[in-house]
């Protein structure tokens, strides 16, 4: 057990890949630290990814919240996060763990049977333990080689992966307790929020959507997550602006357009009141932080405006 937790530890952390390594097929691997690119907000600020992606804790302990359910997470637990899924992660400063990020479709377009809902493992026996260690391992060292047909082999592993993941989940079947309706509840509004935080939707509109009152929806997300319906969709939204201010040399007006905001000034107090910093700020401390080798941003592809105009 031990064992293959070090030998987790140490492939990620050779070869000095950059924010998440090389892309191989449009799969790649690297550390969970290397997704926050030295930042904490990266990871603990609720977001999603278009892509899905698998998390293997090889280390420490910490929270997350996983589409709106809180949870403690630690060593040896895999979480699964599918494409539009909200997820905040807190592993604290002792934590490792590595990040998969996978494709839906593996060759020829055949679907890789990766599971349509979250997943929280936590995994007790030892040989499982072993496997998907020794799979992330054998992806890391195809990664880093790049040799002849590395998209192929990449995309097997993947599949391996996604074989691994579906028999914990029939071993684990019976561990949960059934989830709850406020719950799922929450869960919905959640899965909404990654898809349209860009609108111009308010919680309220997202309430009437869901057919329950605000105030309903907000008491269900605060137990459910810790904090209120407004605050998700508050963290997701800031999310999305701080990544294109920072690694992005979008017009600033633009990127609150593209959000929604009703004026740039609106959208300038908005992100000085959650963060201290004028966006102007931020877009010179990012630009000054990259020059100095002390982060690896990467831009995501920006929000289409959509709604409102100024």
């Amino acid at each position: 057990m031990q064992a293959s937790t070090a030998r987790a530890d140490h492939m990620a952390t050779r070869g000095g890949n950059g924010a998440s390594g090389p892309v191989t097929g449009g799969v790649r691997i690297g550390s969970i630290a290397q997704m926050g690119r030295g930042t904490a907000w990266r990871l603990e600020h609720l977001h999603s990814y278009d892509y899905p992606l698998l998390l293997w804790i090889t280390r420490g302990q910490g929270r997350m919240i996983l589409q709106g359910l809180r949870s403690g997470i630690g060593t040896h637990n895999a979480v699964f996060v599918p494409p539009g899924t909200l997820l905040s992660l807190d592993l604290g400063k002792q934590g490792f763990g590595l990040a998969a990020h996978l494709s839906a479709t593996g060759p020829e377009g055949r679907d890789m049977g990766l599971p349509e809902e979250p997943q929280h493992l936590r995994i007790r026996d030892v040989q499982a333990q072993a496997e998907i260690s020794g799979i992330l391992d054998v992806m890391q060292r195809e990664q880093t080689a790049q040799r002849p047909y590395a998209d192929e082999a990449m995309l097997a592993h993947s599949m391996l992966l996604s074989v691994w993941l579906r028999r914990q989940m029939m071993d684990h079947a019976d561990d949960g307790p059934r989830i709850p309706a406020a719950h799922r509840l929450v869960q919905a509004y959640c899965a909404m929020v990654a898809r349209d935080y860009a609108s111009p939707k308010l919680m309220g509109d997202y309430a009437a959507e869901l057919g329950v009152t605000p105030t309903h929806l907000t008491r269900s997300c605060r137990e459910a997550s810790g904090l209120t319906a407004a605050d998700i969709l508050t963290q997701r939204s800031l999310y999305a602006a701080r990544d294109m201010i920072e690694t992005t040399n979008r017009p600033l007006q633009d990127i609150g357009q593209s959000l929604n905001f009703s004026s740039p000034a609106y959208f300038s107090r908005f992100v000085q009141h959650h963060t201290g910093q004028s966006p102007s700020t931020l877009r010179r401390s990012a630009q000054r932080d990259s020059a100095a080798g002390r982060t690896a941003p990467a831009a995501l592809p920006a929000v289409p405006a959509r709604g409102r105009a100024f």
